[in-house]
C-alpha cells in the first residue's frame, strides 16, 4: 500500500505526540500519585527528572545504536515498549516498579522522536526540510499543551488509573498506525558508527549544543516557574493562571508552524533575531509588573517564540551534522532537556537569592549568551552550519 507523505507525516507526528503525552502528562497527576503511593511530593517528583535524565543520557547514545535498523520496526519497539510500561503503570501497586516502568521507556523515547524528525525532513523537498521538522514539533507542543490538562482532569473526575488509560491508549493507537499504515522504511545507506561519531570532531557542532543548550534554557528556566510568577507577581487567580499557560501552549503551536516558513526562508536572519526577540519579551514583562492584559499579550508573543525555539533548536543541531541525521537528533534532543534541567536550575537560584520576579533576568542572561554564540559561529563560514542562507 503506497502511503502519502503527508499521511506518513502526519502519524509521526501523532506518535510523538503519544509519546510526549506520556512524558509530560505526569506533570498533571504528581499530587495524585503522592497520595496514593503515600510518598512525598518531592519523591514523586522522580517520576519527572528520572525521565528527564533518561531522555538526556540516551540521547546521543541510543539513536546512533538504532541507526543501522529499519525504521518501521525501531518506531514500533518503542511505541510497544511506551504501551506496555504504560499499562504496567495502571496496575502498579509499589512505587519503585512505577518508577522503573518510568525509566525504561525514557532510554528510548530519544530514538523514536530522532527517526521521526530524521524521517519527516527526508519526505520534503530540497530545501524544505525545516518545513517537515516543524510539523513534527508541533507533535511535540501538543503533547507538552494537551498532556497535563488532560491526565489532571481525569485523575480529578474519574481516576488516577484512568490518567494511565489514556497514556497507554495514545501510544497502543500509534502502535497499530503505524504496524498497518506506515511502509518498510529500511536504512538505504548504512552510516557506521565511527563516521557518525566523527562528527563530535567538528566546532560547529559543539558550538551548536551550547547554542542550543543555552536558548532553550532561555524559554524553560523562566516558563517553568510561570505559573508561580503569574499568580504572585502579575496577580493572576488560579483559573487565569491555567487559562493563560493553556493560550502559551496554543501559540507554541503556531510558532512551530510559522518556525518552518521562517527557516526555510530567512534562517540566518530569524537565528540572529531570535535572542533578542525573547530578551524583549523578558524585560517587558519586568517592567509590566502586574498589568494583566498586557501580560497576557505577551504571553501570546512569548508561546510563538517557544514554539519557534524547538524548531530552530532542531533545525541548527542537524544542520552542523548532515552526516549523521539520527545522531544529530539524538544530540538536539539531550541538549535541549540539558537547557531545560540547567536554566530551571539557575533560575531558581535567581528566584531564592533576589525574588520570584527576577527570574526573567535568569532567561535574559541565558539569551544574551546564546546571541554570543550564534554571532561567534555565524562569523566563521566553518562554524556556520548554514553559510550565508
Amino acid at each position: 500500500m503506497k502511503v502519502s507523505k503527508t499521511l506518513l507525516t502526519y502519524i509521526l507526528a501523532v506518535g510523538v505526540f503519544g509519546i510526549l503525552n506520556t512524558e509530560m502528562g505526569f506533570i498533571g497527576i504528581l499530587p495524585y500519585i503522592a497520595e496514593k503511593y503515600d510518598v512525598t511530593i518531592v519523591r514523586a517528583g522522580l517520576l519527572i527528572s528520572l525521565f528527564a535524565l533518561g531522555v538526556a543520557f540516551a540521547g546521543p547514545t541510543m539513536p546512533l545504536f538504532c541507526s543501522k535498523f529499519n525504521r518501521k520496526y525501531v518506531m514500533l519497539f518503542v511505541l510497544g515498549l511506551f504501551t506496555v510500561c504504560n499499562l504496567i503503570s495502571v496496575f502498579a501497586e509499589n512505587f519503585n516498579v512505577l518508577l522503573a516502568a518510568r525509566v525504561l521507556p525514557a532510554l528510548f523515547h530519544p530514538v523514536y522522536c530522532s527517526m521521526a524528525f530524521t524521517v519527516a525532513t527526508m519526505l520534503e523537498a530540497p530545501g524544505q526540510a525545516a518545513k517537515g521538522a516543524a510539523k513534527i514539533n508541533v507533535g511535540v507542543s501538543a503533547g507538552m499543551v494537551a498532556g497535563v490538562p488532560i491526565s489532571n482532569f481525569l485523575a480529578e473526575q474519574i481516576s488516577l488509573s484512568a490518567s494511565m488509560w489514556f497514556f497507554a491508549a495514545a501510544t497502543a493507537a500509534m502502535f497499530v498506525a503505524t504496524l498497518f499504515v506506515v511502509p518498510s522504511m529500511p536504512v538505504k545507506e548504512k552510516i557506521t558508527y565511527g563516521s557518525q561519531l566523527a562528527v563530535l570532531k567538528k566546532p560547529a557542532l559543539w558550538l551548536s549544543i551550547i547554542a542550543v543548550i543555552f536558548l532553550n534554557g532561555s524559554i524553560f528556566g523562566v516558563f517553568n516557574y510561570a505559573a508561580d510568577y503569574l499568580a504572585s507577581v502579575s496577580g493572576f487567580a488560579p483559573a487565569l493562571v491555567s487559562v493563560m499557560l493553556f493560550i502559551y501552549g496554543m501559540c507554541n503551536i503556531f510558532g512551530s508552524m510559522l518556525a518552518g516558513n521562517l527557516l526555510t526562508s530567512r534562517p540566518l536572519s530569524t537565528i540572529k533575531i531570535f535572542p533578542f526577540a525573547v530578551a524583549l519579551v523578558y524585560l517587558s514583562l519586568f517592567s509590566g509588573g502586574n498589568a494583566q492584559v498586557f501580560i497576557a499579550v505577551l504571553i501570546i508573543v512569548w508561546g510563538i517564540l517557544g514554539g519557534i525555539n524547538a524548531n530552530i533548536n532542531q533545525f541548527w543541531i542537524s544542520r552542523s551534522a548532515l552526516e549523521a541525521p539520527d545522531f544529530a537528533n539524538g544530540l538536539f534532543l539531550t541538549a535541549a532537556n540539558l537547557g531545560c534541567v540547567l536554566g530551571t536550575l539557575i533560575g531558581g537560584v535567581f528566584i531564592d537569592n533576589f525574588g520570584m520576579a527576577q527570574v526573567v533576568f535568569s532567561g535574559l542572561l541565558f539569551s544574551i549568551v546564546a546571541a554570543v554564540v550564534f554571532f561567534i559561529q555565524c562569523r566563521r563560514p566553518s562554524t556556520n552550519p548554514i553559510g550565508n542562507l
